[in-house]
């Protein structure tokens, strides 16, 4: 299956992420790309975009304690996440045997920050050894211009009825 997009509302989110993908596979490359947004409320990263959708379906949801490292430094301190190799990517994320299935072996995790609020997170994805600090500057970019999407899930969001958490 293809890249798909969705918001609560239907509104602009769709085309937003699917741009910053293709961005994504010039600089820095990507093998699994997803958009998580961040409901303060909540707690809980909500996944709005998934390049891979039969295995990160959209309305997942990762709901994390807010003092947990990964948390903390990448929604709350707003720093990015660089995971080199498949032992840095089992160290944080519990679905790692997911993500080996994929081919996927480091990662980098971005906040999108919006007047210094953490609007949500992007996650990159790819080969073990593909990323590396100008991974990062690349994907800081690719934040940067997903700001607008994210706000507009959010807006869309605010009016409709959180969805159930998913396991």
């Amino acid at each position: 299956a293809g890249p798909q997009a969705g918001s609560p509302g239907g509104g602009d989110v769709a085309q937003g992420p699917a741009e910053v993908e293709r961005m994504a596979h010039r600089a820095p490359g990507v093998r699994l790309f997803t958009v998580l947004a961040w409901d303060d409320e909540r707690g809980a990263l909500h996944r709005v975009y998934s390049s891979a959708p039969d295995a990160y379906p959209l309305a997942g949801e990762k709901v994390m304690p807010r003092d947990a490292p990964w948390i903390v430094r990448v929604v709350v301190e707003q720093m990015p996440y660089l995971g080199r190799d498949a032992a840095a990517v089992a160290e944080v994320f519990s679905d790692h045997v997911l993500i080996a299935s994929l081919g996927c072996g480091a990662v980098v995790n971005v906040p999108v920050v919006d007047d210094g609020r953490t609007l949500g997170v992007l996650n990159l994805l790819d080969a073990e050894g593909a990323y590396d600090e100008t991974s990062v500057a690349s994907s800081l970019l690719l934040a940067t211009l997903s700001v607008h999407a994210l706000r507009s899930w959010r807006d869309a969001s605010a009016t409709s009825t959180p969805p159930e958490p998913h396991p």
